[in-house]
């Protein structure tokens, strides 16, 4: 298994999007896309957990930092939730014009809002995977509460977020409102599976509920316990690779294990 090679492709809007790799030792049998959490970055305990442990079950895992995050070069302040889901499909079009392209779509935080919202433009996806998700990309909103009224009045704001310093514009308010999940939800044709933490102190768990709800089948739920938001432990992060690894042989085409 090679782990994290790095590579760059160019972002929806031109910038250079750095990336890395989980690659199997042998051919992949499948590929996945990750998405990170909100202001997190490819390189995430979760991220990189979930794509090593994914690469050894024969699956590889293209994680990437969205423009103006981690690695990748372009100005957070100017995105928003429609750029993220720009930034997917490029991704995935890099998968598929370089090798295949992703069969399954993975998503944490408002990464998993997102692959819900862009799963539409992926057609070769046949499943995806949240962790603790909310349900409309607008709950960012409430993580930026105590400084809303300083954007709304200047049109943007210095925010501490995870102990990290971010410009955030009125724009990324106003673009988080536009969207409405439940139809593309609704509309996935995918199998789903749901991972949430009924503790989840940042995104509540009645997200992973309305998620649910809006899905048709094949849909699934995961209790993640006591498992914090950001997944800072490595046992949650091994818990939810292993089930997903099992999960996605029934509904990833060449994802099972050949000897099985």
């Amino acid at each position: 298994m090679t782990l994290g090679n790095e590579l760059r492709f160019p972002g929806a809007d031109g910038h250079w999007l750095a990336a890395r790799l989980d690659h199997p030792t042998d051919s992949p049998r499948a590929y996945a896309l990750f998405a990170h959490c909100f202001t997190c970055s490819k390189d995430t305990l979760a991220a990189a957990h979930i794509g090593h442990s994914l690469a050894a079950q024969g699956i590889a895992v293209l994680r990437f930092d969205f423009t103006g995050l981690g690695d990748s070069s372009g100005d957070f302040a100017a995105t928003n939730f429609t750029s993220n889901i720009a930034d997917l499909i490029a991704a995935a079009d890099f998968l598929r014009a370089t090798a295949a392209a992703p069969q399954l779509l993975i998503g944490h935080s408002l990464g998993g809002t997102a692959v819900l919202a862009a799963a539409a433009r992926i057609p070769e996806a046949t499943a995806v995977a949240t962790i603790g998700a909310p349900y409309q990309a607008d709950h960012i909103g409430r993580l930026l509460a105590p400084a809303r009224a300083e954007i709304e009045a200047r049109g943007e704001a210095e925010v501490v977020l995870a102990q990290r310093t971010f410009r955030i514009r009125r724009q990324l308010f106003d673009d988080l409102a536009g969207y409405h999940s439940r139809e593309s939800i609704s509309q996935l044709n995918k199998a789903l599976l749901i991972f949430h933490s009924p503790l989840d102190g940042t995104v509540d768990i009645a997200n992973a509920a309305q998620i649910f709800g809006a899905a048709k089948h094949p849909k699934s739920f995961i209790s993640l316990d006591d498992a914090d938001h950001l997944l800072t432990r490595t046992a949650d992060c091994g818990f939810v690779a292993a089930v997903l690894a099992a999960w996605v042989r029934r509904y990833v085409s060449g994802a099972a294990d050949p000897a099985g």
